[in-house]
């Protein structure tokens, strides 16, 4: 129940088992457009989709290193860890980062941005991480910003690795030129894969780019045309997405952001009646990582283990400045009533180990309740 890699369907796993293939061959060619085809469908878009041999970070590292020069300025609200690694990134590819600083449990709002663009004329795009995953917090004004990006002539940039297939992002609708995804978060699959949307608007700064060698993506569209990657794939992780793209379409999208967000509120509901508090403020919660507080006097290394050895759950600690006051919990991918049940009776167990005395009927309760609703 980390927040990534998460809990991959079995059927996925099979997938991994097929025969090694040609990557220069048809039967590649073939399934590299199936792929594309389901995974457009997930970002909602009819732009280019591309797919990296690549940890989320790599995928963020691609996008900014294809558009840092075109766009030297960039504008990066930071409300937790990865916002910093995204701001950090953009100073590694030669960029000049101009940081919008908010408290971490909160989250940017339209007023910052408007404010920090009329400041800076020279500003070119806004990268944001859409759902920070060290503070389970999420943007919950994308769609304007979205806007004020097409208005104004903006690129915008979005990591959405925590999120996509979790929580409602159209790409095409909310006007994002990159958006970035890793395949073991709410995909369902194993770590290994980046996949990036990319606008025709980005295309037109990325074309003017030399500023990388393996995460050109001129020369993933060069190849992709012909059905082929520039470089040798991960093959047996190119077919679990295959099989995990397939799933998704199967339950339908939307159903699987109902799913993600329904199963988010019935946690946070079963924490708060234990006692419980989360660590984002709640109109900025985020649906696939919850983040809580931890009770006066409890040891976070003391509490995961008790979780892990004895009741056989593994969650996640803080990150950065937050490691040992909070953990956190993921909400996403193989995520079911079944999970939630079985996660909310062992942190009630585990913190009664610990000496902290929850409310477990009332957590239980709260938690089905969330769940009956759905079934009336």
């Amino acid at each position: 129940m980390v927040p990534g890699p998460t809990n991959v369907p079995a059927r996925v796993m099979r997938a991994m088992l097929r025969p090694i293939i040609n990557h220069r061959g048809p039967e590649f060619k073939e399934l590299y457009a199936k792929i594309l085809e389901n995974a457009k469908y997930v970002f909602q878009t009819k732009g280019d989709v591309m797919i990296l041999t690549a940890s989320g970070t790599g995928g963020v590292e691609c996008a900014v290193s294809n558009i840092v020069q075109g766009a030297n300025k960039i504008l990066v609200p930071n409300f937790g860890f990865f916002g910093e690694r995204l701001r950090d990134n953009i100073v590694a590819m030669g960029g000049k980062p101009v940081e919008i600083s908010v408290e971490w449990g909160k989250g940017v709002t339209m007023d910052m941005i408007e404010e920090a663009v009329k400041r800076d004329k020279d500003i070119k795009a806004i990268a944001l991480v859409y759902n920070e995953t060290s503070t389970g917090t999420k943007v919950n004004c994308l769609k304007e910003i979205g806007e004020f990006c097409d208005e104004h002539n903006l690129l915008f940039v979005v990591d959405a690795i925590s999120v996509l297939a979790g929580d409602y992002l159209p790409v095409d609708d909310w006007h994002i030129d990159i958006c970035i995804a890793g395949s073991q978060k709410c995909l369902m699959c194993p770590p290994g894969l980046s996949l990036l949307s990319i606008s025709e608007k980005a295309w037109s700064v990325i074309e003017k780019s030399t500023n990388t060698f393996y995460f050109n993506l001129k020369a993933y569209r060069k190849y992709e045309k012909e059905g082929q990657t520039p470089y040798t794939p991960a093959i047996p992780l190119y077919f679990a997405l295959d099989e995990a793209l397939k799933m998704i379409k199967e339950e339908g999208l939307e159903n699987s952001i109902h799913r993600h967000r329904i199963c988010a509120e019935a946690i946070y509901r079963a924490v708060e009646s234990m006692g419980l508090v989360p660590f984002a403020e709640e109109k900025f919660r985020s649906n696939t990582v919850i983040a809580i507080k931890y009770p006066p006097k409890i040891s976070d290394s003391s509490f995961r283990e008790i979780l892990r050895n004895k009741y056989n759950v593994v969650i996640a600690g803080g990150q950065g400045k937050l490691k040992g006051s909070i953990f956190r919990i993921g909400s996403m991918g193989l995520i079911t009533q079944a999970e939630v049940l079985q996660v909310i009776g062992a942190l009630n167990m585990a913190l009664s180990d610990l000496g902290f005395e929850p409310k477990f009927n009332d957590s239980i309760s709260a938690a089905r309740n969330v769940f009956s609703r759905e079934v009336k």
